[in-house]
């Protein structure tokens, strides 16, 4: 095995830092003239008939404000760009919160999200720690609506999406955005030091392991009003790029990571900190076991069904940056061989096959031959997932990413 792709080795460490710099380049193009993100196209050429969506925003804001704590030049001008997009063109002035996006002609995309909301408190979270100019209001301002609108004290979970003014609530719930939610309050309780927000990500997780451990550590995804598994939603369209049909191996393992965050920096006793890390530890071999090399070609299948049979056999881009993160994560934390191979083959798989060396950044969608693909994710759209993973396998496991960049 090639030792660039070995954790810890200085050639592994130089592999990452320099695709790292190299993610940062190829996104300088994408805000717009008001700091709202142009989707990226293949080559970094923004797609300006497109529309310009908040969590795309917000993860540029995050990505390029922990560049501008790297001191990587230009990024905090970027970072600026993008926090004054969500300050401005992004945010409804009359009912509150962000809106969904704005199309290409300055229009609204109806809806407010409780996703892209927890984007925006990760981006806030991420410039004010970076000094950004209109970080700190927006933080303030993004935890009161998220406070008000998403998060359900009674349950200790968040609902999902209301409309435009916010007088009516989906009757859908989801554990995607409660993932993010949990992201977000981890980045928020680092940022601000108020624990407040790490005891609701607790919450979070409680109620999402509870469920994973009744399914076989399969997490459902999707759920009704009064928080039932809808375990057959989507069925006749599997690949949804936000809702699809089945288990998505892809969360499994990036749930793994983020419940080992929680547990380490929750000052837990020693049986309980165990007890989470074994849950994540299950999370994440069943998620590899489904989908890592599960039809013959390497890669990680985007959804299987509840037995682990796989449904769409997609590579997304993201599933392999969160494996990367977790697998060295789990070994930083078990110190088990194990996760430091699967991490190797990861390295490796990323470099022979998922990174465009021609044009930049990873291809975000790959057939199950590892031939490119359109269908869902079309050219490159963000930086968040790469970029994340360049950066988490050596910063510490108990620390949301920009403040551990922060305190370097």
């Amino acid at each position: 095995m090639n030792s660039k792709y070995i954790i810890d080795t200085a050639e592994n460490k130089e592999f990452l830092k320099e695709n790292a710099l190299s993610l940062l380049k190829f996104g300088r193009k994408f805000p717009s003239p008001n700091g709202s993100s142009y989707y990226l196209g293949d080559d970094g050429t923004p797609w300006t008939d497109r529309p310009r969506e908040t969590w795309i925003t917000s993860r540029m804001a995050h990505v390029y404000s922990i560049g501008s704590m790297m001191g990587t030049d230009g990024c905090k001008e970027l970072a600026e760009a993008a926090i004054k997009g969500l300050s401005d063109e992004l945010q409804d002035k009359e009912h509150g919160g962000w809106y969904a996006g704005v199309t290409a002609d300055g229009g609204i995309l109806p809806n407010k999200q409780c996703y892209a909301h927890a984007f925006v408190i990760l981006a806030a979270a991420s410039g004010k720690l970076a000094g950004v100019k209109g970080a700190d209001e927006l933080l303030e301002k993004a935890l009161a609506v998220y406070d008000k609108y998403f998060w359900d004290e009674e349950e200790g979970l968040s609902v999902d999406t209301w409309n435009t003014e916010f007088t009516e609530l989906d009757t859908y719930r989801g554990v995607n955005a409660n993932m993010h939610t949990v992201e977000a309050f981890l980045a928020a309780a680092d940022t601000l030091d108020d624990e407040k927000y790490r005891v609701r990500a607790g919450r979070i997780i409680d109620r999402v392991a509870g469920w994973a451990k009744e399914n076989g550590y399969r997490i459902p995804e999707h759920f009704t009003s009064d928080w039932q598994p809808d375990l057959e939603k989507n069925k006749e369209k599997p690949d949804d790029p936000f809702k699809p049909y089945g288990a998505t191996p892809g969360h499994g393992i990036e749930w793994a990571r983020l419940i080992t965050q929680w547990a380490l920096s929750s000052k837990l006793n020693a049986d309980a900190e165990k007890q989470y890390i074994d849950t994540a530890c299950r999370l994440y071999r069943r998620a590899i076991d489904d989908a890592w090399n599960a039809d013959g070609a390497p890669g990680i299948v985007y959804t299987t069904d509840w037995e682990g049979k796989p449904v769409v056999h997609d590579r997304m881009h993201w599933t392999l940056a969160e494996a990367i993160n977790s697998s060295a994560v789990l070994y930083r934390v078990t110190g088990e061989a194990r996760y430091a191979g699967d991490y190797a083959e990861f390295m490796k798989y990323l470099d022979e096959t998922v990174l465009d060396h021609t044009c930049g950044s990873w291809f975000h969608q790959l057939d199950e031959k590892n031939n490119l693909k359109g269908t869902v994710w079309p050219g490159k759209s963000d930086l968040y997932h790469a970029f994340q993973a360049m950066n988490i396998p050596y910063l510490g496991c108990d620390i949301s990413i920009a403040r551990a960049i922060y305190c370097n």
